[in-house]
């Protein structure tokens, strides 16, 4: 991996050297990992907050909505306000409502996303001759009756559009196990329909990107994306001119970034997510190394 000169190193990884003004961070695999903080996360964010930092979280997963993820956080001792959380419940939604407003859809999701269009008044229907939309996201419901409603949808009708909560292929979990994400229920429907997703609500495509800019008040370049993904959160940042770093407490090994070409690679490498805090910082701030 080639060495670029804004970053220093920290046991042969890449770390920053300053402070950024906006930190957005990935939740899964960044954070946390199932139900327990990563290391270094809690001192990191507290920090980031007291020095007066914007800080955000991201997901791709769709299967909670902001005051639950909010909830949760608390629960793991790291109190949030939903201000601060981003996902593609709510992503998606706003894509509608901007986009689509009166369409009917069919969402092969969990409940989070099915409240979040109920109570945006987004019409939703299993009929398939009057389906506008087929949503496909992360559904561990999933059934061949909800793959039957979106084939005659899309194919057979000829009247409806598939689009996506995110592009990812598995949410991972502790011990290296992982579940199948949204990219399954997307490739089964475009496998039998032999369509195309045509809209992404989630990382990396700038729908979130632009919710998350203008929720922040920042330039990208005044800004850093951390995550463990990436063909979403790194790419996204590339994408917009935000600096990014990738830790490798989820989905992403060393071992994968040394067999990646250069464009795919982020700006720095942790082993864990305080190493955003330049190591000249950790004395003053108390710190000590892991």
């Amino acid at each position: 991996m080639a060495r670029r000169s804004n970053a220093s190193t920290s046991g042969g990884l890449e770390t920053p050297e300053r402070l950024y003004e906006g930190y957005v961070f990935d939740l899964d695999g960044t954070i946390y990992l199932g139900d327990e903080l990563l290391p270094g996360a809690e001192r990191l964010v507290l920090k980031l907050r007291e020095l007066g930092k914007r800080v955000m979280f991201l997901s791709n997963n769709p299967t909670k909505d902001p005051k639950m993820y909010a909830e949760k956080l608390g629960k793991l001792g790291l109190k949030t306000p939903e201000s601060e959380i981003i996902n593609t419940v709510v992503t998606m939604t706003e894509w509608l409502l901007q986009n689509h407003p009166d369409a009917t859809v069919f969402p092969i999701s969990e409940e989070p996303l099915k409240r979040s269009l109920a109570e945006a008044g987004i019409r939703m229907s299993e009929r398939a001759e009057e389906i506008d939309i087929v949503i496909a996201s992360y559904d561990r419901g999933f059934e061949y009756k909800k793959l039957q409603i979106a084939f005659d949808a899309i194919w057979f009708y000829g009247r409806a559009m598939l689009v996506t909560t995110n592009p990812d292929r598995y949410c991972p979990f502790p011990g290296g196990r992982g579940e199948p994400d949204s990219a399954a229920i997307v490739a089964a429907i475009e496998a039998c329909t032999r369509t195309k997703c045509q809209v992404n609500a989630g990382k990396p495509d700038p729908i979130m990107l632009h919710t998350i800019m203008g929720l922040v008040g920042l330039d990208a370049g005044d800004c850093i994306m951390t995550g463990d993904r990436l063909y979403t959160d790194i790419r996204m940042a590339k994408d917009a001119g935000m600096p990014s770093a990738v830790v490798l407490t989820g989905e992403t090994t060393a071992g994968e970034l040394e067999e990646e070409p250069e464009e795919n690679l982020p700006d720095f490498t942790l082993e864990r997510i305080d190493q955003l805090v330049p190591p000249d910082l950790w004395d003053e701030f108390g710190w000590e190394g892991a």
